[in-house]
C-alpha cells in the first residue's frame, strides 16, 4: 500500500475498526474450524475443503493487513472538515446538486477516495463530480466534462454537521 494520506470520515473510521474487529475474532475463528474440519476428510493434496479454506485465511489476512495500513495512514476528518464552520464544499460535506439539463436533485456526501459509495450516495473527492465541486458554495453552477461532454449543477444546499448553507446566504 502507498503511503499517501487516506482520508476517512468518522463514520468510515469506525466501519473499518468494525470490519477489523470482526475480521481478527469473529472470521478468524470461523476460517480456523473450516481448515480443521477439513483435513479431517484425508489427502491435502486433492482436499478441494482445505484448498477453499487456506484460500479463505489468506483472504481474511490480508484484508486485516490492509485495514491496519489504511488505519496507520488515515486522517479522520469531521463533517464538513471544519466542524460546519465553512461555507464551502469539503470532505465530510453532504451537497445537494441540481442537474441543470434534466432538473434532478441528488444530495451526495463527499468522501475521500476509500469510503467513495456512489450507489450509497457517497462520492469521493478525486471523481469528476466531487473535484468540481470541492471548494464551491451554494449557488454555485459547476461544469462537469464526462465521455459524452459536459454535465452542468447548481449547488442547491450544502449541508456540514447538519447545518445547512443554501443558496443566497
Amino acid at each position: 500500500m502507498s503511503e499517501k494520506e487516506i482520508i476517512l470520515t468518522k463514520d468510515g473510521h469506525n466501519k473499518l475498526i468494525e470490519e477489523l474487529r470482526h475480521l481478527e475474532t469473529t472470521r478468524r475463528k470461523e476460517v480456523a474450524a473450516r481448515i480443521k474440519e477439513s483435513i479431517e476428510f484425508g489427502d491435502l493434496s486433492e482436499n478441494s475443503e482445505y484448498d477453499d479454506a487456506k484460500n479463505e485465511q489468506a483472504f481474511v489476512e490480508g484484508r486485516i493487513m490492509q485495514i491496519n495500513d489504511m488505519l496507520l495512514l488515515a486522517k479522520i476528518i469531521e463533517d464538513g472538515n471544519n466542524g460546519g464552520k465553512s461555507r464551502k464544499v469539503s470532505v465530510g460535506s453532504f451537497v445537494l446538486l441540481l442537474d441543470l439539463e434534466f432538473g434532478d436533485e441528488e444530495e451526495y456526501q463527499i468522501v475521500g477516495s476509500f469510503e467513495a459509495d456512489p450507489t450509497n450516495h457517497k462520492i469521493s473527492n478525486e471523481s469528476p463530480v466531487g473535484c468540481a465541486i470541492m471548494g464551491k458554495k451554494a449557488g454555485d453552477v459547476v461544469r462537469v466534462r464526462v465521455p459524452e461532454g459536459f454535465l452542468e449543477y447548481k449547488i442547491i444546499k450544502i449541508r456540514q454537521n447538519n447545518k445547512a448553507k443554501t443558496d443566497g446566504e
